[in-house]
């Protein structure tokens, strides 16, 4: 019997990013972008000159909505998977991005120092959130990527440190039940935290936490007001403020 051929690709879809300012197109099956990119998104404090990266870009959600928030800083996205880098490259043009934004293929867990490039001022990253298989399966096998750390989160933490000058920023999105190991795992070079809880609902716990570290900094720590997700009440899916954030309207700012 001859071998059957294998199932065709899905088409990448294509979605709307900050109220239509970007265009994104995605694997329709995978890991996609959304809220946690959005945010990370809105947390780069970048000045205009600044050079960016992102670990892990992925199709580049949040790489795109960062670059568009911050027209003069210079940003470059790293990723392992072909095609999610495929997909970021066309996104850039579709966007008109690619005269200051690059992406390029690079491994988080080969290390900063394998890439050939300088360091940046400042990095961000959304982590896969999980970094033991034996504990959690990914929902699918093209979002295992995604999932899962395979260098474990240290890997992630060492390799954004090595990637700032020292007074350079590194910004992460991840699970708030892991934020002492981020805090853990940065602190030895890093300080100057800032910490800020996302919170589905006002009377929930948070489910997420965007930490800011400074690269030799040395300031105390500081737990910043929390963003609240969604209302209870059910009338609008945002509340006003988590709204204007994914619409490109309003940044979460760091002191």
């Amino acid at each position: 019997m001859s071998p059957q051929p294998a199932p065709p690709t899905a088409s990448p879809t294509q979605n709307l990013l900050l109220g239509g300012r970007v265009i994104l197109r995605q694997p329709a099956k995978g890991y996609r972008a959304g809220l946690d990119a959005a945010l990370l998104a809105a947390a780069c404090d970048a000045s205009p000159g600044e050079r960016v990266i992102e670990a892990g870009c992925g199709a580049g959600g949040a790489l795109l909505a960062a670059a568009t928030r911050r027209p003069g800083a210079i940003f470059t996205g790293i990723e392992q998977d072909p095609e999610a880098l495929a997909l970021a490259k066309e996104n850039l043009t579709l966007n008109g991005l690619a005269d200051r934004v690059k992406v390029q293929t690079g491994d988080v867990e080969a290390g900063f120092k394998a890439l050939g490039l300088l360091p940046f001022d400042t990095a961000l990253a959304n982590p896969p959130f999980f970094d033991d298989p034996k504990a959690l399966r990914a929902p699918a096998p093209e979002k295992t990527a995604a999932w899962m750390a395979r260098g474990g989160l240290a890997a992630w933490t060492g390799f954004l440190l090595k990637a700032v000058r020292e007074g350079g920023r590194v910004t992460i999105i991840h699970r708030a039940d892991r934020l002492a190991d981020l805090l853990s795992g940065l602190g030895g070079k890093a300080g100057a935290f800032q910490v800020r809880p996302i919170h589905p609902f006002a009377d929930a716990p948070a489910k997420r936490v965007l930490v800011r570290a400074v690269k030799t900094g040395k300031a105390p720590l500081q737990l910043l007001p929390p963003l609240i997700l969604h209302p209870r009440d059910g009338g609008e899916k945002h509340t006003p403020e988590a709204e204007a954030i994914l619409r490109g309207e309003a940044e979460l700012p760091w002191l």
